[in-house]
């Protein structure tokens, strides 16, 4: 019988995605076998739950090809090649696919962002193939990855598939997932109540896996940057797994420590693209499935052609093809996708550095000779980092241009970009300012 399960995996092998029959179909294993009933055994629940789910219907049909007859297929749960369970006086809660899964540290990890919702293309095959190598243990060397990529590319997935992977196979793992913003803070805090050992201790002796997002937060922050450096070398000593996201190469990051950056440059470093065309169709598709929409072909298509920033950008048209639909009772045709995407597509053509100038002057009064001079008012000073933002937001120059055109260093524009990024977060006056002038460009009206 071990011959007809081999030429069942042989004939699925050679039907789906090589990564998707690695992970889910070559771990299974037979347990016995009779005429009408085959039994294999699974690693845990997790991966049984999945595997019914998406495979098996396949697995089957398969199972009646070669044999020639109906054959029933069940799943059990292998006890030797279950997880240990870990020791606490309480029963383990138990991990459960469909609900956002809390790591022992940190931030929620999203109930979709595994690595059997994220689409692979050539624009993200490296950094797929690394993450997925890294959360299954296969290449031991690789302890660190670095994911780079803009907003929107798929690095946050990334890392917390690796979190979600990890956890479904060793559920007793102490994984780790925060921004650097949270490691900063918390650190703040131990220092501030006197904890600092046992924040120490936390990160240096009772983690087994950092996923730590948006490290370019860290830029100028020396203590933390210190503890930050300490904390990972005494993870990368024990072999433990680190990965690391940021919008920016660690060399690019201004007023970081030499050591920090040596500490963050030292893993394997993959670059995530935006998605071609075919992939951002890929995506559309899996998504409607995924959430139950049905869109025609022809609108999946034209979707794709018109959004094309990033994959939250392909995420709000469709939800937002779906959802008008529903409200006006209307088929999803082409004239409904043309309505919801041009409040979403920017006008990127038109928007140049130099018409963002000219806008950002008239609404604050002031002229283009003010706005790259070296002044340091207030009322030069924060127009002139509004402009930088809205630059490197709808238009595709790279940040060295950008800082160029307004008489400023690379370093120096990074530092108008995130002083306002931070100033949105507070929901206040500049958030209101920063919105009017967006409309603006995005409506065309500069």
């Amino acid at each position: 019988m071990n011959k007809v399960w081999n030429d069942v995996k042989s004939s699925i092998k050679s039907e789906i995605p090589a990564h998707t029959f690695r992970m889910w179909i070559e771990p299974l294993q037979l347990s016995r076998c009779d005429e009408n009933h085959m039994v294999l055994y699974s690693p845990n629940f997790f991966f049984k739950k999945r595997v019914i789910e998406n495979f098996g219907t396949l697995i089957e049909s398969e199972l009646m090809r070669v044999l020639g007859r109906e054959c029933q297929l069940s799943i059990e749960i292998s006890a030797k090649n279950a997880p240990p369970k870990p020791k606490t006086d309480k029963d383990p809660q138990l991990l459960l696919p469909n609900i956002n899964v809390c790591p022992r540290n940190g931030r929620l990890l999203k109930k979709d962002f595994t690595f059997d919702h994220f689409v692979v293309g050539e624009n993200n095959d490296f950094a797929y193939s690394a993450s997925l190598s890294m959360a299954s243990r296969k290449n031991v060397s690789q302890n660190a990855l670095f994911l780079l990529s803009k907003t929107g590319l798929g690095k946050s997935h990334l890392t917390q598939a690796v979190g979600h992977h990890i956890l479904s196979e060793k559920p007793s793992d102490r994984v780790y997932y925060m921004t650097a913003e949270d490691f900063s803070n918390e650190m703040v805090d131990a220092y501030q109540h006197g904890a600092i050992n046992v924040f120490k201790e936390k990160y240096r002796n009772q983690c087994d896996v950092l996923l730590l997002e948006d490290v370019h937060y860290l830029k100028g922050k020396e203590r933390t940057q210190i503890e930050l450096a300490f904390t990972l070398d005494t993870l990368f000593e024990a072999g433990k797994k680190i990965i690391f996201s940021s919008c920016y190469l660690p060399g690019d990051i201004p007023k970081l420590s030499d050591k920090l950056r040596s500490r963050l440059s030292c893993g394997l470093i993959s670059n995530i693209d935006p998605p071609d065309f075919r992939t951002r169709v890929r995506i559309l598709k899996k998504k409607a499935t995924h959430r139950g929409y049905e869109v025609p072909e022809e609108v999946i298509y034209y979707l794709a052609s018109e959004l094309t920033d990033d994959v939250r950008q392909l995420e709000s048209g469709l939800i937002g093809v779906a959802s008008k639909s529903l409200l006006l009772g209307e088929p999803v045709d082409l004239k409904l996708a043309e309505s919801v995407t041009k409040h979403i597509v920017r006008q990127r053509k038109n928007v140049t550095i130099d018409a963002i100038k000219k806008l950002v002057c008239k609404h604050y009064n002031i002229t283009i000779k003010d706005i790259v001079s070296s002044s340091r008012k207030q009322s030069i000073v924060r127009p002139r980092q509004i402009a930088i933002y809205l630059s490197r937001r709808y238009t595709d120059a790279p940040l060295q241009t950008i800082g160029k055109s307004f008489n400023r260093y690379h370093a120096t524009a990074l530092h108008s970009i995130n002083s306002i990024e931070r100033g949105l977060k507070e929901k206040g006056s500049l958030h209101k300012q920063v919105e009017f002038l967006s409309q603006k460009i995005e409506a065309g009206k500069f």
